[in-house]
């Protein structure tokens, strides 16, 4: 097939970064264009991240070498690609504007970032989950004045391990979810080079997530009524979210109750039959089997669970009865991966399936 030609808006940070190692001989998408601030502008790559690498392995032949553009040129962009992801670490009204003029040059972005979350018309996507919410696309043209341009997001990677989880059991009616985050510290952007101050340490503040993993999973699932997505109403969820001294997965420690408790044994059956969209498409990205649970009291494990499915799959464990709500379990999800670029990416393969991303 014809490969997209894709761009990277903020290629020089940690997302940014794991974007491009990610689509290294990814079978749909070739990288054609980098893009950072004005102050990376004209360097190579590999001279404009310099020692902020963040990872063991070295940066990829095809980008070390490539010229970075001023994200602000917008146009200069759109000629080298059909579509662009973008994770770029901006105040939240220049990341809109930023978004919504590159979707205006005819250029999807499918972005990582949290600006447009709450943009009625904007797809906030866990492809297995709501892949149904990309036809409010449709309308969001209409707003933008564009035939082929939109901006599509994925959510908050604290909440890619429960939302999945709890997904196929709504029609027991999910009445109210507590949570608790462990979140690593590569979700700040950060390695331990970098910040000596979490080792052997845990802050129990992460600035605007506990608001974005009470409100997020609504939105996924809302519905599409009249061009817009309406959030659905229920269940309450109350989260907490810690930073821990762990370099990449954030682990979610769930309690959940229900209109009508459903049996242990019909949970994990769900767990195991769950699939979506991106199975039935064969997707490259997504994993064969979404959901996996363990059996073992210990698992999962950050260390020997988070690389699953390529770091795509949610590892699940601990499932038992739960003296104040009706069930409580462990979530684990690899936070750069399927709850940052690796899920960007898949967002973007569902799009181009269902023919949302156009070649140029």
């Amino acid at each position: 097939m014809q490969k997209y030609r894709v761009g990277i808006i903020g290629a020089t940070g940690m997302v940014g970064q794991r974007f491009l190692t990610l689509l290294e001989n990814h079978p749909w998408f070739e990288v054609t264009a980098l893009a950072a601030s004005a102050r990376s502008a004209g360097q190579t790559y590999r001279e404009a991240v310099a020692n902020r690498w963040a990872f063991d392995w070295p940066i990829p032949d095809y980008a070390a070498g490539m010229t970075i553009l001023d994200a602000a040129d917008v146009n200069a962009l759109a000629e080298k690609v059909d579509f662009t992801f973008c994770a770029v670490d901006m105040p939240k009204d220049q990341i809109r504007a930023l978004e919504d003029s590159v979707a205006r040059t005819e250029t999807p972005v499918v972005s990582n970032n949290s600006a447009h979350r709450w943009t009625k018309d904007v797809p906030m996507m866990v492809p297995e989950v709501n892949s149904d919410h990309t036809a409010v696309i449709e309308y969001q043209r209409r707003r933008l004045g564009t035939k082929t341009g939109f901006v599509a997001v994925k959510p908050n990677c604290s909440i890619q391990g429960y939302v999945p989880a709890l997904s196929p059991l709504r029609d027991f009616g999910i009445k109210q979810i507590s949570v608790c985050t462990y979140q690593a510290i590569s979700g700040a952007g950060k390695t331990f080079k970098r910040w000596p101050e979490m080792i052997d340490n845990v802050i129990p503040y992460i600035g605007g997530e506990e608001e974005k993993s009470e409100m997020e999973p609504l939105k996924i699932w809302g519905h599409v009524e009249n061009g817009e997505i309406v959030s659905a109403g229920a269940p309450v969820i109350s989260a907490q979210c810690y930073r821990v001294p762990v370099s990449d997965g954030h682990m979610a420690a769930v309690s959940v109750s229900f209109d009508k408790k459903p049996p242990r044994d019909e949970i994990l059956d769900r767990w195991k039959a769950f699939k979506g969209a991106p199975q039935e498409l064969n997707l490259p990205s997504a994993p064969k089997q979404f959901l996996t649970y363990f059996e073992e009291d210990n698992r999962p494990q950050t260390r020997l669970d988070r690389d699953l499915e390529r770091g795509m799959g949610v590892s699940l464990g601990r499932l038992r009865e739960d003296s104040i709500f009706d069930y409580k379990f462990a979530a684990l999800a690899h936070n750069t991966v399927r709850g940052a670029a690796g899920g960007a990416v898949l967002t973007a393969e569902l799009l181009c399936a269902q023919g949302y991303i156009p070649h140029k």
